[in-house]
């Protein structure tokens, strides 16, 4: 199936989680803001949502400095 992360088309497997995409990225979980189809969502609700066809989803990561 075919996701859409931050303007560009990607593949996702069936019943992959929004947490395995962040972890298959190599992002960090808590360093980043997630849009997922026009929600912000929390951290702990990452592992819960499972990828469907035609999802839109923006990651967002933090950068720190003065």
């Amino acid at each position: 199936m075919n996701i859409t992360v931050n303007n560009q088309i990607r593949t996702a497997s069936a019943g992959q989680t929004l947490a395995d995409l962040i972890n298959e990225m190599g992002l960090d979980a808590a360093r980043i803001a997630v849009e997922y189809n026009r929600d912000i969502l929390t951290r702990d609700t990452l592992a819960t949502i499972s990828l469907q066809d035609g999802d839109v989803i923006e990651i967002v990561n933090f950068v720190g400095g003065g």
